[in-house]
């Protein structure tokens, strides 16, 4: 790729060159300095556009107009992406089949990097944000043309003119750039991943092979809080975190100055490029001007980084020695998740048990809270393990470390001692007391300040104590069976909206799904009731043909069946120069390095005419892949033709499958019967809805039945029982021999089906494409299945 060609600009496109002559530049060319986009204006500069172009060499440039966006995305301040997405809307390509189905997939993920926080879109950290998004981008620059593509344009920054002068923009081009941000948005569906990945806690390639399920409802401080008041276990430090919180005055957030000058003389330095000497320096006399050049007496601009939100890391250190046992400790855990949890916490907090050792834990779900708050050492004080803390496990510098212990240890020698030697990095100290009282210490400039005292009436905030547990005690031991589901159902599963590819072949539609499923589905517009179920009339769940395909998500795919009528998989990765087949049914795999061949990088594989294919639109060369027998690679000549128009038709009818998904609840726990008489599943319940479909909605009512919890099995106590499937589908088995067991998919959105094994009543969005299953109105279904199910718990079960 030439530097031109990487520049280029294009007709009614979203962004331009043009020039500020009112800012100058060091290369002395000012025009075309500046980047603007359509109907926004001003958005990025020339000189620190390349600034970032070349932290970004290291792993090939990125596609200009992706990274156009994605800097639009982090900048600060009032970002208009609906006006840019609307204005790619008008554009005569985005009705085109190859266009329209990516803007709003593209448009999520700039929304994604929108609500970064904004320390991380400041400075050094938004470098390393596009570093870390754009390594895993498709279609970067190789590093040897990156680098080729930077040097000529610091060789010659004129040529910047020829990219300025606009040409048309192609279907090909336009599909590419959104592409490249569809793909990111599946790579990182949530900010929390991108800043996960920034900080190196997760690599992408773990999200790749344990592939991303749906996202579940995330539960905040305050319902987590609430929980734990409800929970008798925990309610003593579960009453106390609010009380902390109101008188808390720790600081949840730090600036970090940086080296920013704040103007004048400050601005000058005595280091720096030719190019920022002060224009005084040259009216020196040559020796004169020599001579202060060489002994760094020269005077120059200083241009440095803003100053940005620090990226700190935050440890609390809880004391579990005998000392601070009872109610000291109830303290110390309280003082710990008021300050985890609080609602202005942004910084990520790691939580440690010291004891003999240094034990990490999570305080995130009531169960780890109350594991941990069993958690005691023999020892009597932790001065060993909080020195080797900081001097063998922890030696890097920007910490920021709370200590919590008992007011009674720090009259201990050898631990005060430890404090004082690494009170550089224990920043804040808080002690605990029988008698309710908190202190917070910050270490500042070698000195201990004492920064507030909180004082809890125990008594009064320990007054009312559940009486028992409310959700009742589940069995979730490590030696207990999950219970066994089916493959299939007597109805189709709900179709997930994560998926990795989608195939038609031989007029059939297949979906290789993130869990490493191949499900089959099919598309109809026979319904037997329009008004039931007329917006989602011809899409359709699916059936499962394989699980857990040994299959990396990343790259492209194509499906067929060999002779023998066996489902062969077929995976190219260009990246990695490795082309493999899978076959499905037998499980054998071979795959072949496609090193040794000049494969262009456009090419993509398809299915076609009974073998795979390595193919590009209207290039008259293709590489063929046999589908029986060990892998091979042949160049061919022919078909071209057929091929692009077969590949137009197979790529309209898959557009059919876009829109097809649903959110499926696959985190399952609060099952029982609320007040209302009403089955919950998942703080969801399961309505009759106005025109007597059958829907989950948000429960709004107390509960007054609880199921006992065995890993995918809820156990009432008169015996009926409520089996979980995470692929979306749960099974009803009640204690009356006279209710048949049902089926009832478990989707938040949408419509839903109850059946058993001869009858089916709801959507036909779950109704097979051949079956013999009696077609029954859904309001008969429930008044033979679902209500005699719960009149059995209600009649005959315990409440709690």
């Amino acid at each position: 790729m030439e530097l031109t060609e990487y520049f280029q600009s294009y007709q009614n496109y979203f962004w331009e060159w043009t020039t500020d002559e009112d800012v100058p530049d060091d290369t002395g060319y000012n025009e075309n300095n500046l980047i603007s986009f359509q109907n926004i204006g001003a958005v990025v500069y020339r000189p620190y556009l390349i600034e970032i172009l070349k932290e970004l060499q290291l792993n090939g440039l990125p596609i200009l107009s992706p990274l156009l966006l994605a800097l639009y995305a982090t900048n600060e301040g009032y970002l208009d992406l609906k006006g840019i997405k609307t204005n790619l809307r008008k554009h005569p390509l985005a009705a085109h089949e190859y266009v329209k189905h990516l803007i709003r997939p593209a448009f999520q993920f700039l929304e994604t990097l929108k609500s970064l926080h904004n320390n991380y879109k400041k400075g050094k950290n938004r470098v390393l944000l596009l570093q870390t998004i754009f390594k895993y981008a498709s279609n970067n620059v190789s590093e040897k043309q990156s680098e080729y593509i930077l040097n000529g344009y610091l060789r010659n920054s004129r040529k910047i003119t020829d990219s300025a002068q606009k040409i048309e923009i192609t279907v090909s081009k336009f599909s590419k750039d959104l592409g490249i941000l569809v793909a990111l948005n599946e790579k990182f569906p949530s900010s929390q991943m991108i800043i996960q990945v920034m900080k190196g806690n997760l690599e992408i390639a773990d999200i790749e092979e344990e592939v991303i399920e749906e996202e579940t409802t995330i539960e905040t401080g305050k319902d987590f809080i609430q929980e734990l008041i409800e929970e008798p276990k925990t309610f003593q430090f579960g009453s106390l975190i609010k009380r902390i919180w109101s008188g808390l005055k720790i600081p949840m957030r730090h600036l970090s100055p940086g080296e920013q000058p704040i103007g004048g003389v400050s601005d000058m330095t005595n280091k720096g490029d030719f190019s920022r000497m002060l224009l005084s320096e040259f009216a020196n006399e040559d020796e004169v001007f020599m001579n202060r050049v060489a002994n760094n007496e020269a005077l120059y601009i200083q241009r440095e980084i803003p100053p940005e939100e620090n990226v700190f890391e935050r440890i609390i250190l809880i004391d579990t020695s005998l000392k601070n046992w009872g109610t000291p400790k109830v303290l110390a855990f309280a003082s710990a998740i008021a300050v985890i949890k609080h609602p202005k916490a942004h910084s990520e907090c790691k939580v440690f048990a010291l004891g003999q050792n240094s034990i990490p834990i999570n305080l995130d779900k009531v169960e780890e809270v109350i594991d941990h708050l069993n958690l005691v050492s023999p020892v009597l004080e932790v001065s060993q393990s909080l020195e080797k803390f900081f001097s063998e496990e922890h030696t890097e510098k920007d910490l920021e470390v709370f200590f919590i212990t008992n007011q009674e240890n720090l009259e201990n020698q050898k631990l005060q001692k430890v404090i004082q030697e690494n009170r550089d990095r224990l920043k804040f100290l808080v002690t605990t007391s029988v008698e309710g009282e908190l202190n917070f210490y910050k270490h500042h400039k070698g000195t201990r300040k004492h920064v507030q005292k909180i004082m809890l009436p125990l008594q009064e905030l320990w007054a009312n104590p559940p009486k028992r547990n409310q959700k009742g005690e589940n069995n979730n031991s490590p030696r207990s069976k999950k219970a066994d589901v089916p493959l299939n159902y007597p109805i189709l599963f709900p179709t997930s909206k994560n998926r990795i590819a989608t195939f038609l072949y031989e007029g059939e539609f297949f979906i290789l799904s993130s869990k490493k499923q191949l499900l089959k589905t099919y598309l109809s517009d026979n319904y037997y009731n329009k008004n039931y179920y007329d917006q989602y009339k011809i899409h359709r769940g699916c059936e499962v043909l394989f699980e857990d395909i040994s299959v990396r998500p990343k790259g492209q795919f194509a499906l067929a069946k060999n002779k023998q009528q066996q489902f062969i998989l077929c995976h190219y990765q260009p990246d990695k120069k490795l082309i493999s087949k899978l076959n499905l049914n037998t499980k054998e795999y071979s795959e072949l390095n496609l090193s040794g061949h000049k494969i262009p990088h456009q090419h993509k594989l398809t299915y076609f005419d009974k073998n795979f294919y390595l193919h590009q639109i209207e290039i008259p060369y293709n590489y063929r892949i046999n589908i029986d027998g060990d892998i091979s690679l042949e160049e061919t000549f022919d078909k071209v033709n057929e091929m692009d128009k077969n590949n137009s038709k197979v790529e309209t009818e898959l557009n059919k499958l876009n829109n097809i998904g649903v959110k499926i609840l696959n985190n399952f726990n609060n099952v029982g019967i609320n007040s209302e008489f009403g089955l919950v599943i998942s703080n969801h319940e399961l309505t009759k809805n106005y025109d007597n479909s059958l829907v989950f909605y948000r429960n709004k009512y107390p509960m007054k039945i609880f199921a006992q919890q065995n890993k995918n099995r809820f156990t009432f106590s008169e015996g009926s029982e409520i089996i979980t499937d995470s692929r979306g589908m749960l099974t009803f088995k009640s204690s009356n021999q006279n209710v048949p067991e049902f089926y009832i998919p478990s989707t938040e959105v949408g419509y839903l089906v109850l059946a058993s094994h001869t009858e089916f009543g709801g959507s036909e969005y779950y109704l097979p494409e051949t079956t013999l299953l009696k077609i029954r109105k859904m309001e008969d279904m429930i008044l033979d299945y679902l209500e005699p199910f719960i009149h059995q718990i209600v009649e005959y079960g315990t409440e709690n």
